[in-house]
């Protein structure tokens, strides 16, 4: 059933309530809806090790890695969650002390030859989206917002992203994905 992605759906954070050496603990995820684009780009970097007038040896190292989400609507709640805001009857408030919690995102992709790609992104933090209002004129246009956001490894365990693939035989999580972040298996 390969296939190349050719979609994104059901889009979800869950705040990380703890992250240290003794383990992780997140939030129920919660849905936003509407997802229309997701880039992930890993910053690393990659040195090479100069020998006997030739290259010898190269390590690479994973830096932040970026993520840009595109969604039809942020409704103001979520904005709150991702961002450390308040609501107060309706109102989001906006202070400069307001600190955005590290949360996890997850998503499924689908794929040209049926099945999705499924994916949480561990630990990251959201910063201000920008802002952009436009009048309306003879023809619509759509003004869908964008968030930005610097995700890292985790304290507990150095992950940052687990994916799953419904191609792969082995692979049971797809009923389950969202009711929490998924959980690796311990080693024996």
């Amino acid at each position: 059933m390969a296939g190349v992605q050719v979609g994104l759906s059901d889009l979800h954070y869950a705040i990380l309530k703890k992250d240290d050496k003794t383990g992780v603990e997140y939030d129920k995820p919660v849905r936003i809806a509407g997802a229309i684009n997701a880039k992930i780009s890993p910053k690393s970097s990659t040195e090479t090790l100069y020998a006997d007038d030739g290259p010898a040896e190269t390590s690479t190292a994973l830096g932040e890695i970026e993520i840009e989400l595109e969604v039809k609507d942020l409704p103001l709640e979520i904005q709150v969650a991702l961002l450390g805001h308040k609501l107060e009857k309706g109102v989001m408030i906006s202070n400069s002390s307001d600190t955005a919690p590290y949360v996890a995102i997850g998503f499924r992709s689908l794929k040209s030859k049926g099945g999705y790609r499924y994916v949480w992104l561990l630990k990251g933090s959201f910063e201000l989206p920008e802002n952009d209002y436009k009048t309306k004129e003879d023809k619509t246009s759509f003004q869908t917002p964008k968030i930005k956001g610097t995700f890292v490894v985790r304290e507990f365990d150095g992950d940052w992203r687990y994916t799953g693939d419904e191609d792969e035989p082995t692979f049971e999580a797809a009923s389950t994905w969202f009711e929490k972040v998924y959980e690796k298996i311990p080693a024996a």
